[in-house]
């Protein structure tokens, strides 16, 4: 359910459950999530990206990079390298032949051009260097068979190209560091790009970065890959006026990826952090984003600023991923996995958000702050570990994308501003609402799922907590929804059936809109509407006939209402929820009445 947008951060506050005869811990639901390399899900989506794909398999279905396997790469040796002291050049220094240059020195006003249109490898040793160039880049490789730039042990280099290119060539990459063929930067020293034109370090085909000490600072993009960008060592500063690591090849589906295999990678970009034409993949390393100034700011209409965007699948399948982002923090126009890892958001819109379908198998993921939490018109969390805090819906699955078209840094990337997102996604809502009064087998609606079949999800939303605009299944796992204290939300708010046969659920909130799982699902629910609201801090319990408490809990904020399933709760019987020690409300399980969606005919509009 939409409701008003609210730009408050909504604090994480502790649940303290107790559930009697069910721990709230990860449940079993046939789905392994031991090995995250060869995780699958039950989801089966509609979408033409399969989003139970772990990362392996994603990276194995993309054009293989040119990252040398056994290291060789970095190696060279100063008695098989030619010599080239820049103090004693000037102008523009060419290199027309495969080999191993040793380059040392300063270069005031000139640059390196390689062109090299004969095959093997073409290495730069970069030892001590500083090239500053008023014309072009400040290394521009033209023509290789592939380029290697190593960074010298012990050694730090500079590298400014031109504010304006006095002849830009459309074929050369504009940046300080550009090549037209594959390149790879590696070594143990440092290197600081200044892409004073436009990019820092820009490849025409795949970029490899395979260690050094990196630090990039770009009108435009920072580091840029046209048919892959991969990181597989080093250490990476990035700071972007547009992207701050990009792949964009849009002609070719196996390519315009990005993946963070090891590393620690640091960007602060007024654009998106990382945007793939296709994919994005992390197996490890570190990842720290900023775009457009954090989770406190706005986006322009006409901008994007997500902390990670791709345009068919983004797999975070490993690695720690910290994500601070004016727009989506992680958005796909197709899929998202989180297979693995440790990811930490916070977001001035959703925290994850899939147009077509949103899979969460195995890991941690935090969303401290955000509008919407969770976000796809199907939502599957079959493990790991989740907990949302939303101004509004901490989980909607909905057909009302909020997301943009691939685009390049600094341009028209489709990126909305929260207010014209939020009235998209509320027009989008009650057009579903409405489809769903007048058909009940409406085929938009039917789309639409959220499955719950392992792991464990905690939600705090001031909007409604788990929120589907079709249909919602749970399998196993725990959920604890701390739902909305005002009554135009609910802790669940389902449009179609809900079915519940496993796991645990607790979800308390106010007591306008109270949905329950459908009372003839396999699993028993009791739905209590309590006598008034009580305070956050209360002592909760709820109770069966003979005085055996099948939940405990500690109320978090506000609430009126309580609904809970789990294996101990049987039709038929009275269940009382008493707080601070005193009879509050009671109900039969079995009984249940809803509002609001759980399989009834919802009222139109919100």
């Amino acid at each position: 359910m939409r409701s008003p947008r609210y730009f408050l951060l909504v604090p994480v506050l502790a649940t303290g459950l107790v559930l009697a005869g069910c721990a709230v811990t990860a449940t079993d639901s046939g789905t392994s999530t031991s090995d995250t390399s060869e995780t699958t899900a039950e989801l089966v989506p509609t979408a033409s990206v399969d989003v139970t794909q772990s990362a392996s398999e994603v990276l194995a279905a993309n054009q293989k990079s040119h990252a040398s396997t056994d290291g060789s790469d970095a190696d060279w040796s100063e008695s098989d390298a030619t010599a080239i002291d820049l103090d004693d050049e000037s102008g523009t220094v060419t290199i027309s032949a495969a080999g191993t240059y040793h380059l040392t020195g300063t270069l005031d006003e000139g640059q390196v051009v390689v062109d090299s249109p004969g095959d093997g490898q073409v290495k730069l040793v970069l030892d001590g260097v500083d090239i500053t160039s008023s014309t072009g880049s400040a290394i521009s490789i033209v023509a290789a068979d592939e380029a290697v730039v190593i960074l010298a042990d012990g050694s730090t280099n500079t590298l400014t190209d031109a504010a304006n290119y006095a002849d830009a060539d459309a074929d050369t990459p504009v940046a300080a560091l550009s090549s037209a063929a594959d390149l790879t930067i590696t070594g143990s020293g440092a290197l600081n790009a200044t892409g004073s034109s436009n990019d820092g370090v820009s490849s025409k085909d795949g970029l490899v970065i395979a260690g050094g000490d990196i630090t990039v600072t770009a009108v435009d993009d920072g580091i840029r890959g046209k048919d892959y960008l991969v990181v597989t060592d080093g250490t990476l500063s990035v700071t972007a006026g547009g992207d701050g690591l990009t792949s964009d090849n849009d002609e070719d589906a196996t390519r315009g990826y990005i993946a963070v295999e090891g590393g620690t990678v640091t960007i602060d970009a007024e654009g998106d952090g990382l945007a793939a034409s296709t994919d994005v993949v992390t197996t490890g390393g570190t990842l720290d984003v900023t775009a457009g100034g954090g989770a406190d700011q706005t986006v322009a209409d006409d901008a994007s600023a997500k902390g990670v965007k791709a345009g068919a699948i983004i797999v975070l399948g490993g690695g720690d991923v910290t994500v601070d982002a004016a727009d989506d923090a992680v958005h796909s126009d197709d899929a998202v996995h989180i297979a693995d890892g440790v990811v930490r958001v916070a977001t001035g819109d959703d925290g994850v958000h899939a147009d077509d379908a949103l899979l969460i198998s195995d890991g941690t993921l935090t969303i401290s702050q955000s509008y919407e939490g969770l976000e796809s018109s199907q939502i599957e969390v079959a493990g790991g570990t989740v907990s949302v805090t939303a101004s509004d819906d901490g989980v909607n699955v909905s057909d009302g994308s909020g997301g943009g078209e691939m685009g390049g840094g600094g341009g028209p990337m489709g990126g909305p501003d929260q207010a014209a997102d939020a009235a998209a996604e509320e027009a989008a809502d009650a057009a579903a609402d409405d489809a769903a009064a007048t058909d009940a087998t409406d085929t938009t609606t039917g789309d639409m799922t959220l499955t719950i079949s392992g792991g464990t999800l905690t939600v705090n939303s001031e909007g409604d907590g788990l929120d589907s605009n079709g249909s919602a299944t749970m399998t196993g796992g725990a959920v604890v929804v701390n739902g909305p204290t005002g009554s135009g939300n609910g802790a669940l708010d389902v449009d179609s059936t809900f079915a519940i046969s496993g796991g645990s659920l607790l979800a308390v909130g106010s007591a306008g809109m109270v949905v329950a799982p459908d009372a003839d699902a396999d699993q028993a629910s009791v739905s209590v509407t309590l006598d008034g609201s009580h305070a956050a801090g209360s002592a909760v319990e709820v109770t069966a006939d003979d005085g055996a408490v099948v939940a405990s809990f500690t109320a978090t904020k506000e609430f009126a209402s309580v609904v809970f399933s789990s294996a101990d709760i049987v039709n038929g019987q009275t269940y009382t929820v008493t707080v601070d020690g005193s009879a509050a409300g009671s109900a039969v399980a079995g009984e249940q009445t809803n509002e609001m969606g759980g399989g009834g005919t919802p009222p139109n509009g919100r």
